[in-house]
């Protein structure tokens, strides 16, 4: 069975992009996964915007550049926004911050569970994988793409720890 992630930002222009490509590289790196019968091939990653406001732009140039900097090649992603059918189709809905929970209230359908909850199955921060759950600082505002790649590489690590876990202890999503 596919582990399908979503990571999910404003605009899919920094954040998003950045964790999802770190997720990949992670997943194909793993020695941990293996010993949960699991390989890259087992996961589907991609990431998405709450907003239109970025749709068909690349990812942005300081966090292009921060990825090719720890050899991560991002070419060809463009900004997406997300659908009511990427809630249905992706186990992992994973958000960099609250205002991209709020935002999902525009997207999601009235009957999705969560919708509004604040915590649901689907729906988590990517720092709550993390001993300190918090927003993914945004370097959009702050220009500080160091520190957003740090959350994001503790954030990713955290959740493929807690989906490795998973299988090993046969708990469901």
């Amino acid at each position: 069975m596919t582990i399908k992630i979503l990571f999910v930002c404003h605009g899919n222009i920094c954040r998003s992009p950045m964790a999802e490509f770190v997720m990949k590289k992670m997943v194909g790196e793993s020695e941990e996964m293996k010993a949960a019968g699991l390989s890259a091939a087992d996961f589907e990653i991609a990431s998405a915007a709450t907003s239109t406001e970025e749709i068909g732009n690349p990812v942005y140039p300081p966090a292009k550049r921060m990825l090719a900097a720890h050899g991560i090649d991002c070419s060809g992603k463009t900004a997406r926004q997300m659908t009511a059918r990427d809630y249905e189709h992706y186990d992992y809905i994973i958000l960099m911050d609250e205002n991209n929970r709020r935002n999902l209230r525009w997207i999601l359908p009235e009957t999705a569970p969560g919708k509004t909850a604040r915590n649901s199955n689907k729906i988590s921060l990517l720092m709550d994988y993390t001993s300190h759950p918090r927003d993914v600082a945004d370097p959009w505002y702050t220009g500080d793409f160091t520190a957003t790649w740090n959350d994001v590489n503790e954030g990713c690590r955290g959740l493929l720890c807690e989906i490795i876990a998973q299988r090993l202890d046969g708990r469901p999503r």
